[in-house]
């Protein structure tokens, strides 16, 4: 058989098409892998990122609740301390404005009784008093006793007593 240069080109021509195939073939197979490859990475790597963000996100809310918690306690620590102290501070003043109250009516009542037991005396005394200035003692009588007194108390006739 003779070759002429036709079946030369010819079969030059099947050889490249077949070594086309062969690297399209070998280009398309490594093509997919590359494809399963980078798709695997790219799962890998956003399993990664949803980790990292939903760890970020545990410790954002962990800071967010610490936040909110610090002065939530120290609000309340503050109501429960102020509105005990002021319940504390009302019940021991009006302790002692009971105590107060209940002082003066006892002092009213001894002033009610000390004026009857002075105008008893003064009824069973006929209105005479001892009365002592600078060292001298006096008996004051009352009003219309005497018509010229030696000496008057507070405009009231009086008798010196002697200091014998």
């Amino acid at each position: 058989m003779t070759s002429n240069p036709n079946d030369w080109t010819a079969r030059l021509r099947s050889r490249l098409a077949a070594d086309r195939r062969q690297i399209e073939e070998t280009a398309a197979s490594e093509l997919k892998l590359l494809g399963e490859n980078l798709r695997a990475v790219a799962n890998g790597a956003l399993l990664t990122i949803e980790i990292d963000t939903e760890a970020a996100t545990a410790r954002t809310r962990a800071l967010l609740l610490k936040t909110w918690l610090r002065p939530l306690v120290v609000g309340l620590s503050l109501f429960l301390g102020i509105s005990l102290g002021s319940w504390a501070l009302t019940r021991w003043l009006s302790a002692g404005i009971q105590s107060r109250i209940e002082t003066r009516a006892a002092l009213d009542f001894q002033i009610g009784q000390a004026r009857e037991t002075l105008t008893v005396i003064e009824e069973t005394t006929w209105g005479v008093t001892l009365v002592e200035i600078a060292g001298d003692r006096f008996v004051v009588l009352p009003y219309g006793t005497l018509d010229r007194p030696p000496w008057t108390v507070g405009g009231r006739p009086a008798l010196k007593l002697s200091s014998d």
